[in-house]
């Protein structure tokens, strides 16, 4: 291209534009290295005059196709400027230049795809009215004008389209626009797709989902309303690519029990399993989905996939003891039409699958499940203790393939504590409340000696001090890393630091007594009170978990079932 003609596309100049052309008409036809004439660069600018001007010169220049295979229409499309892209259009109508119009650019976009992409709607009203075929192209991406404007909740552009017979309605990853207004839980764009082209309700995309189990995947209940109102059968819809996808088993995947609600008030009936046995409850509970437990327990519609076996003979029961789900496996045991002695293909009960997770098996949870099955069943007690008797080996031997790692955690911390007290407690025994007498002969003497309070601070604080020293050389010892030494180990220091703990809040306590009891005794009896109610209040903190197990089970509690906690 003449670099005088891309210098007066680029700012508009239709005089030297003309001038050029008046010497030479040919000029007209240069292009860029980009294949750019000079009716793309002003399109690209916006210049309608030069444009104008242009075309009354060398008309052949609508239909000049670039690098990106765009005319200067789709240049104009996608550089923004409606107006110039409206008279391109038109005088491609006007000059029966339909190839124009319907060109697509490298990525398979046409004018209209664009127009629709870039939002402008009043240009693609235009588009489709000019020419209809625009409808029917689908991009690269296999998108179609119908599609991406659902995507863009674009109600006037669908409407037009939808008036088109031909017109696509196709998308990416083989959805379809009724899959794109379901998406977006646009009810009202769902309702005219499927009034108008009802058999894209059963479409299935490149994954096996009609759009149906997309409003149940993405809880779109509006959109499952206007879907099942249009057409019932909607409801018992199963893949066909996917043999464990009907709608309330992808409810129960997402939890999602108003979506499944809203199914079963159209449909009853609605599948609720699958071939190989999988009912919408293994799934629930399988995907820790207590809410959706509890709506299809107490359905009395679904009573009998309590008990329901897959191809594997598990039930419900069997997954959520597996899962380790206390709030589950009660849910489950207090439905009245419960049966914990169903057996799988292994001849397994419910009960047994807490040996498929003893690596839970020092949880709160593992132990309350193996009690709440006790409760149930007390004939399985036997299994349960030889559970719980495997369940400990297995951990155990685990535990000796990891013995240093074991000998470092049980020995830093507890070292580092016992150590911290010591040196508190040591430093307290030579710094003493009230400080020491001057008088004579009884210099060095401490004050206080003779009052009960300062001698209780002085053996609760040798106490604290001897027994964290004692944890302290137990965790030097504790280095040999004997396997069967740190099981002792562990217990004996546990209660050996509790019992330093305790002595150190009763040194504290009585030291403040000490001090402020001439002056303050009522402040220094509530120190003492409050100091005195921390280690129970630590404790009580500390075992709040097994304390509330306690409570929920009652007389079902077993405290030999939870050595390993």
């Amino acid at each position: 291209m003449d670099r005088r003609l891309l210098d007066a596309a680029t700012s508009g100049d239709a005089v030297a534009m003309k001038h050029l052309a008046l010497h030479d008409p040919a000029v007209l036809l240069g292009t860029t290295p980009q294949g750019n004439t000079c009716l793309h660069i002003s399109s690209t600018h916006g210049h309608q005059g030069f444009c104008m001007d242009a075309l009354a010169l060398n008309r052949s220049l609508l239909s000049a196709v670039n690098a990106d295979g765009e005319t200067p229409l789709l240049t104009a499309v996608t550089s923004g400027h409606t107006s110039l892209a409206s008279f391109l259009m038109k005088w491609c109508r006007d000059l029966q230049l339909s190839e124009a119009i319907l060109k697509q650019d490298e990525r398979g976009y046409n004018a209209l795809h664009h127009a629709i992409r870039s939002g402008h709607r009043e240009l693609a009203l235009e588009l489709i009215a000019a020419e209809p075929a625009l409808s029917k192209a689908v991009n690269r991406n296999k998108e179609s004008p119908m599609f991406m404007a659902v995507m863009r909740n674009n109600a006037d552009v669908l409407e037009k389209l939808l008036e088109v017979p031909e017109s696509a309605h196709g998308g990416a990853c083989g959805y379809n626009a009724l899959h794109a207004a379901v998406r977006n839980g646009n009810s009202a764009m769902a309702r005219k797709i499927v009034e108008r082209r009802p058999w894209l309700a059963r479409e299935e995309d490149k994954d096996g989902n009609t759009p149906m189990h997309l409003t149940v995947l993405w809880d779109m209940i509006d959109a499952l309303r206007v879907l099942l109102e249009h057409d019932r059968s909607l409801g018992y819809v199963v893949s066909s690519h996917n043999e464990v996808s009907c709608l309330l088993t992808c409810a129960a995947f997402r939890g999602h029990a108003g979506v499944a609600r809203e199914l079963l008030k159209h449909c009853p009936d609605a599948p609720y399993s699958t071939r190989n046995g999988w009912t919408c409850l293994h799934q629930a509970v399988w995907c820790e989905k207590m809410e959706f437990v509890e709506f299809v327990l107490g359905l009395p519609q679904l009573r009998t996939v309590v008990n329901m076996q897959n191809s594997d003979g598990e039930t419900a029961l069997h997954l959520a003891v597996r899962k380790c789900n206390p709030k589950m496996v009660t849910a489950l045991l207090l439905h009245q039409d419960i049966d914990f002695t169903v057996i799988n293909n292994l001849a397994n009960t419910a009960t047994w699958q807490l040996s498929s997770a003893v690596t839970n098996a020092k949880t709160l949870n593992w132990n309350e499940v193996s009690m709440l099955m006790l409760k149930a069943d007390p004939q399985s007690a036997s299994s349960i203790y030889n559970l719980h008797k495997h369940a400990k080996d297995e951990v155990t031997n685990l535990s000796k393939k990891d013995i240093k790692s074991l000998t470092q955690t049980y020995t830093g911390n507890t070292s580092l504590v016992a150590i911290l007290i010591a040196t508190i407690t040591f430093a307290a025994a030579f710094t003493l409340p009230g400080g020491y007498s001057t008088d004579t002969g009884n210099e060095g003497l401490p004050i206080m000696a003779r009052k009960f309070a300062f001698q209780a601070f002085l053996i609760s604080d040798s106490l604290a001090m001897c027994s964290s020293l004692a944890v302290a050389f137990i965790c030097i010892i504790a280095k040999w890393e004997d396997f069967e030494f740190l099981l002792y180990y562990r217990s004996f220091t546990k209660k050996l630091m509790w019992f330093a703990y305790m002595a150190t809040t009763t040194a504290f306590a009585t030291g403040l007594y000490t001090v402020l009891a001439p002056r303050l005794q009522w402040l220094a009896v509530a120190v003492c009170v409050l100091t005195g109610l921390l280690p129970i209040l630590t404790k009580l903190l500390g075992e709040w978990p097994l304390l509330k197990l306690r409570f929920r089970l009652g007389r079902a509690f077993k405290s030999e079932l939870l050595d390993m906690v």
